[in-house]
């Protein structure tokens, strides 16, 4: 068994060695929470992939718009004949250049490039959506770290208090005012508390490292944040909070985009019951020289209208009218989805609201009722055990009230997300 002076000295060298560990070690760099934002949206790699595929988006519009050009090919052979039969052996050549221009489509390259153009709106949607979701994630690792802090804070003083308590009861002990049971009691106690204050300080190191991977930054940095847990205010309506965000959550504009892409759709699929006009030319040469020295060219005007496919556009029509109205009602879904969304960070972030005051309360009266103890403890008149279950109810009102500050806070960046608040 440890002896109770080793006990005491490890107890007492921690808690000194404790002073500069949770106060964020060796710091390096200060950073705040828009600081930690705007590291994020420039280093985190959904924000980098959700642009990919804004630039890719922006490239299917110019190649959809690429169907209203002419096109220009250019073509050049040879041929060798000779053997039994040929008349005249040697090389012939030919060369020519072709152009062709679709002058109607009967709507389907119109029809292309307006569901190019929208899908690049759904693209750009999807960048503010990334945003939004790398600040919420941002925020919450943020406040994480405020958590740990705090809970390492917490622990730290609940070993100072109990590494105080068990000098006084070895003091006592000693002088063989109290009972061997007093003293294993304080010594397990404080043990008990310094595995807290090592879980917290684990939780801690953890919650950095997680901050640093989403703002970019190597694992191991340092932080100091410039910022601590409270409590501001809130005083949007639920009411205001769900309108808000029926008419600016990114998915509702990308939904509304989508219902217009499915009913374009169904328009292409039209076009083919509808005539289609192309312009054509080619020029030409042939010869038994390159390029060529017989020049021939030709223009042609070509109209086709398939009058009759065997239902094949009637099919395409209805599969493309099924696919707008299942579009619609996924928009329904969408959107009663995001109102309950809403709702649930609202309240969540209502009730822990309400455990700020209840657990401030709470830690109070638990500080007062430890004095007491102690008081009455010192004085002979107390129990060992009404003191150390008053640091106990201390340590676990101040952890409760950490906890509601954390969820408070991270229920507002969840309602502010779950509303679309542009970044």
């Amino acid at each position: 068994m440890i002896s109770r002076k080793v006990l005491l000295s490890t107890a007492a060298g921690a808690a000194i060695m404790l002073q500069s560990i949770v106060v964020f070690a060796d710091p390096v760099q200060g950073i705040s929470l828009d600081d930690s934002v705007a590291l994020a949206l420039k280093n985190n790699p959904a924000i980098k992939m959700a642009v990919d595929d804004q630039q890719k988006a922006g490239w299917v519009v110019d190649e959809a718009k690429a169907g209203r050009a002419p096109t220009l090919a250019i073509g050049a052979g040879s041929n060798r004949a000779d053997g039994p039969g040929q008349a005249a052996p040697g090389t012939s050549y030919n060369s020519s250049v072709k152009m062709n221009w679709t002058l109607y489509s009967g709507g389907r390259i119109e029809g292309l490039v307006d569901q190019a153009e929208l899908n690049a709106i759904i693209s750009d949607l999807g960048v503010d959506k990334a945003r939004q979701q790398v600040k919420l994630d941002v925020t919450a690792a943020y406040y994480g770290v405020l958590q740990a802090n705090d809970m390492a804070t917490v622990n730290k003083e609940a070993v100072e208090s109990l590494t105080q308590h068990l000098k006084t009861v070895q003091a006592q002990f000693d002088s063989g005012v109290i009972a061997k049971a007093d003293l294993l009691r304080s010594e397990v106690e404080l043990a008990n508390a310094q595995q807290n204050l090592t879980k917290a300080q684990n939780t801690f190191e953890i919650a950095k490292s997680n901050l640093n991977n989403i703002i970019g930054a190597p694992l191991d940095t340092q932080q100091i944040l410039n910022s601590q847990l409270t409590h501001t205010d809130f005083n949007t309506s639920l009411d205001d909070c769900i309108a808000y965000a029926l008419n600016n959550r990114p998915e509702i504009q990308q939904s509304q985009n989508g219902i217009a892409i499915a009913e374009k759709g169904v328009d292409i699929a039209e076009s083919g019951n509808r005539p289609t006009v192309a312009f054509g030319a080619t020029d030409g040469w042939s010869g038994n020289e390159f390029p060529g020295q017989t020049n021939n060219w030709s223009m042609n005007v070509m109209a086709n209208w398939n009058v009759f496919d065997a239902g094949v556009t009637n099919a395409k029509v209805n599969q493309n009218k099924a696919l707008a109205a299942k579009a619609k009602d996924q928009d329904s879904q969408l959107r009663g989805n995001i109102e309950l969304e809403v709702r649930q960070n609202y309240m969540n972030m209502r009730e822990a609201e309400e455990r700020l005051q209840t657990t401030q309360v709470a830690a109070n009266k638990a500080t007062e009722d430890l004095k007491i103890a102690k008081t009455k403890y010192y004085a002979g008149v107390g129990t060992n055990l009404d003191v150390i279950d008053a640091q106990l109810a201390l340590t676990q009102a101040k952890t409760n009230h950490a906890q509601a500050l954390y969820d408070y806070n991270v229920n507002m960046a969840k309602l502010e997300k779950s509303m679309g608040v542009k970044v």
